[in-house]
């Protein structure tokens, strides 16, 4: 009998623990349910002196694919970055993609990385990657990070061994109008 309770009991693990999902396919589906929203943000770290304080920001959760997601955030008037988000064999990663007003690429684009592991439901961590070091050789101890929690989304960045930091936090239980498509896109 009693062999026979371990074996259901080790049955039973077996089969729970394939059922469950990883914490980077819990964050993908979780940020999936907010695509086609918008929602305004406040810096919560960073310089005093940062221009982003005195300007709006928006985060427009915009184009949702099974594996990449794009969300343009906007600085004011400025329509230049999308953050773009890929989901490939259990690991997330976060590309800046920067453009002009004519929707050509700006010099310093496509840096980023990918998280080391599949992270957690409400956290990813993506640490610079070669080709950011290659691009932005200050950028080689940058390390970006994105919090997903039911009512709030934020953004981070952290050069490791430096004071800088920055965050911005986007409200997710209050929605804002759909901004116009970023530089670069069509409508």
């Amino acid at each position: 009998m009693r062999d026979t309770i371990v074996l259901t009991m080790m049955l039973l693990s077996i089969f729970t623990f394939g059922q469950s999902k990883s914490g980077a396919k819990q964050f993908w589906e979780n940020l999936q349910k907010q695509c086609g929203k918008s929602f305004e943000g406040v810096v919560t770290e960073g310089a005093e002196n940062d221009t982003f304080r005195s300007k709006t920001l928006i985060m427009h959760i915009r184009n949702c694919s099974e594996n990449t997601i794009r969300i343009p955030f906007f600085v004011g008037e400025d329509k230049s970055r999308t953050w773009v988000l890929n989901y490939r064999n259990d690991h997330i990663q976060l590309k800046h993609d920067h453009r002009h007003e004519d929707g050509s690429e700006d010099k310093v684009t496509q840096y980023g990385g990918t998280a080391p592991n599949s992270g957690s439901a409400t956290l990813q961590l993506f640490p610079a990657d070669q080709k950011t070091c290659d691009l932005i050789p200050a950028a080689a101890a940058n390390v970006w990070w994105i919090t997903l929690e039911e009512t709030s989304f934020t953004y981070n960045l952290r050069r490791i061994g430096s004071d800088r930091l920055f965050t911005v936090k986007f409200d997710l239980t209050k929605t804002v109008s759909t901004p116009a498509a970023p530089w670069g896109w069509q409508d």
